[in-house]
């Protein structure tokens, strides 16, 4: 048997290598896989600064262009380095021994060079500065022999040159790396107001004790197995120190690692070694954030690591330090359009007075809320605004005698404060009538893990949530916010009942409580929020439609603005269906930069006309197994120029009945190999 399947063996690799041919003379075919990216280090840099960046990836040869979101931020490549094989590694090494004989050979006299019989032997090769520098480009790339152990995800290194003005924008932003191939996936990079410190690798036992900066700052750094970095610095008694991490927050999942990202501690020193704080997350996000009021002049060290020892090179942190303004909570979590609300602020380091949120222009959606203390910048939280009426709860509202009377539909804004605290509603329905009360709590960065319960008027249970799973919620993966929808059997009174699932609470405990009948509506995502194509050719882009309380029509997919030579083909969902795939083609010239797209979809619901955005997002793995659709700034399209077919020096002949076709693209029949 081992003869034929020899013979089946060359066959599918020559049916390989014709398919592989046609495939590449066919209009928009693939001859390159997408460029891929895994991590930027460092994450980010200050304003006005310029400095280096590198990006770890796969599938970047010939990269050429950077592209960052927004304005102020310019990057340039300076050079690509990816591992070698094995094979180039041993072609480089004997390169090296010829180069080295030479060199030798250029030493010696004739005599040293002459045959046996005395004769003079060869010419006296001429050694060059060509031939130097080739010298010691092998040794340099030979310094990096092939590491089986590498993860190939990330193998390949792009060094950038960053400069970023002093006036841009302070936050997050996006960076994709283009290539002949097209765009990578987009990464967070960040514009930062602080100076900036970035670890040193190796470490020496200078940096093992901790390297030494100055607050306030930013500190960046990669952990590697078993890693463990810290930073020295001076504080001040009185200073309520803030120490933010942000790791998760840099790259939200790992589809290669448990839990599915990098799980960062911080612990705090004192300069005798004693561990003054310590913390493995901040409420239920998994980066670590600490706050210490220093009680004395002196020497402090800030150590973070990898809960369980992890580490590679995407293993990418920042660390904010220093008297920084960091928001803890707000109150309400949002407010109706067309109103300004009042927002009571809690946190550290904050300036006095209250917060006003302006919500005249703008559209039912969630929004950044920040503080600005001097010329500093907080941290972001979420503030939503809706279309229906808002009311706050009101106490005393905890047994049913007290319960507080509201009219749906409206959004309650409260609080779960004290810890065990129920907050009760009484309302009036009507037989038949469907209600639905929903919770925004987790969504919008509160730490309430919700539970809620309907009852009518004698104390009768209709319905209970304690979880529910938002689809749109991409960085969220443990779903705590609830929903119940139930259909009213009696006309009367009916109650319900919110708390926390733990019978925790506290001032930072609160929630928006929608309670209304059902609302039909749909949010929409396309992935992947980068595009590539040939010019000409048609690619596949993926619709996901989050539908909402009970919203099952067809949903109408449209390009809007889009420019000439762009047209989109299947672009409907359809009803019941939560996915769909479809096909965008694309002009028949190739762009000279990526080009921005925007999809929406319409539907009719309730006799009127409704338009959604199609919000880009990748979807992410995490941990092998889940997976979740990440919202993404923009949707980017490469349109890039189409390959020119390779013909086959002979066509490959026609074959019938059993023998294999050739394993290449000639005419010769197969030799079999000899048997063993």
């Amino acid at each position: 048997m081992e003869r034929p399947l020899r013979q089946m063996t060359l066959w599918v690799a020559a049916v390989l290598v014709v398919a592989a041919g046609a495939l590449a003379a066919m209009p928009g075919a693939r001859a390159q896989r997408d460029p891929r990216i895994g991590y930027v280090y460092p994450a980010g840099g200050r304003q006005g600064a310029t400095f280096q960046v590198a990006v770890g990836g796969q599938y970047l040869d010939g990269v050429t262009n950077v592209y960052v979101s927004g304005s102020g931020v310019q990057a340039t490549v300076v050079e690509h380095t990816k591992p070698l094989t094995q094979r180039e590694f041993n072609l480089l090494k004997e390169k090296l021994k010829e180069l080295q004989e030479k060199k030798l050979a250029s030493t010696q006299d004739s005599t040293e060079r002459g045959g046996q019989d005395g004769s003079q032997g060869s010419p006296k090769p001429a050694w060059t500065a060509e031939d130097e520098k080739m010298v010691a480009e092998i040794r340099k790339k030979l310094a990096n022999p092939p590491n089986r152990q590498a993860n190939p995800a990330i193998a390949e290194t792009v060094t950038l040159q960053v400069t970023m003005a002093p006036d841009a924008e302070p936050g997050e932003r996006e960076l994709r790396l283009g290539t002949p191939s097209g765009l990578s996936k987009p990464l967070v990079f960040c514009v930062g107001q602080l100076p900036e410190f970035s670890e040193k690798e190796p470490k020496s036992s200078t940096t093992e004790a901790g390297m030494s900066i100055t607050l306030p700052a930013i500190v960046n750094g990669q952990i590697l197995p078993g890693d463990v970095d810290r930073f020295r610095f001076k504080a001040h008694k009185g200073e309520q120190l803030v120490v933010a991490a942000s790791a998760r927050e840099l790259i939200p999942y790992l589809a290669d690692a448990v839990p599915g990202w990098f799980q960062a501690t911080l612990a705090l020193y004192d300069a005798n070694g004693k561990e003054l704080a310590y913390v493995d997350d901040y409420r239920f996000h998994p980066d670590p954030v600490l706050y210490y009021e220093v009680p004395r002049d002196s020497e402090y060290v800030i150590e973070i690591r990898d809960s369980i020892y992890r580490g590679r090179e995407d293993f990418v942190y920042r660390i904010a330090l220093g008297e920084l303004p960091f928001v803890t909570s707000i109150f309400p979590l949002g407010g109706q359009t067309g109103t300004q609300t009042t927002v009571e602020v809690k946190g550290w380091n904050l300036p006095g007075g209250g917060l006003t949120m302006d919500a005249n222009d703008k559209k039912p959606g969630t929004y950044p809320l920040f503080i600005r203390k001097d010329e500093l910048i907080s941290n972001r939280v979420p503030f939503a605004v809706g279309t229906l009426p808002e009311c706050l709860e009101q106490e005393p509202n905890n047994p049913q005698g007290s319960a507080q009377p509201v009219t749906p539909p409206l959004i309650v804004n409260g609080r779960i404060d004290p810890p065990g605290d129920v907050d009760v509603f009484r309302f009036e329905g009507r037989a038949g009538s469907e209600i639905v009360a929903e919770v925004y709590a987790r969504r919008l960065d509160s730490p309430l893990d919700s539970v809620l319960k309907l009852t009518d008027a004698a104390g009768r249970q209709l319905a209970a949530n304690d979880d529910y799973e938002d689809k749109g919620a991409g960085l969220t993966t443990h779903q705590a916010d609830s929903r119940l929808r139930a259909t009213l059997p009696a006309n009367g009174t009916y109650y319900l009942y919110i708390g926390d699932a733990q019978h925790k609470g506290g001032e930072s405990y609160a929630y928006r409580l929608r309670i209304s009948l059902p609302q039909p509506d749909f949010e929409l995502r396309v992935v992947p929020s980068s595009i590539n194509a040939r010019a000409g050719a048609t690619v596949p882009v993926t619709v996901y439609a989050l539908r909402k309380d009970g919203f099952s029509n067809d949903i109408a997919m449209t390009l809007k603005d889009a420019p000439r030579g762009f047209t989109l083909s299947g672009g409907r969902v359809p009803a019941n269906q939560d996915q769909v795939r479809l096909t965008l083609k694309v002009p028949p010239m190739p762009s000279k930069e990526p080009i921005s797209l925007s999809l929406e979809g319409r539907a009719m619901i309730q006799g009127r006309e409704v338009v959604r955005p199609a919000v880009p997002a990748e979807d992410m793995m995490q941990a092998f197994f889940y997976r979740h659709l990440v919202p993404a700034k923009e949707l980017k399209i490469a349109v890039i120029a189409r390959q020119t077919p390779k013909t086959p020096a002979t066509k490959p002949e026609a074959r019938t009945g059993s023998n294999p076709p050739s394993a290449g693209l000639d005419s010769k029949p197969v030799k079999p190999p000899p048997t063993q």
